[in-house]
């Protein structure tokens, strides 16, 4: 039987202005960004630890920070797990497809 998906809040802190935009390119592939270092990214295991490998490689470990956070699968944790103040962003309805 196959795992199903989880959705992760994915966020970074990069030090540097070239490492920010390959992150950002990088994370992007994976999911949708709802500011500009936070991403909803829709997973399975396998995602998960490609999206981390490809992160892992750009970032500098002694001077950045990327945060994964399990929210739990798609389907039972969309919307209602999150809280905005002022404008509110769209959030993904399905799952992207990696390429």
């Amino acid at each position: 039987m196959a795992a199903g998906r989880t959705r992760y809040l994915v966020s970074y802190d990069i030090s540097d202005a070239k490492r920010l935009r390959q992150v950002h390119r990088t994370v992007k592939d994976y999911g949708w960004s709802m500011q500009y270092s936070v991403f909803i990214c829709d997973l399975d295991p396998v995602e998960l630890l490609l999206l981390k490998r490809d992160v892992g490689e750009v970032i500098h470990h002694g001077e950045d920070s990327v945060a994964f956070v399990n929210l739990g699968p798609p389907a039972n944790r969309g919307r209602e797990c999150f809280e905005f103040m002022g404008a509110r962003t769209a959030l993904p309805t399905s799952g992207p497809t990696v390429i």
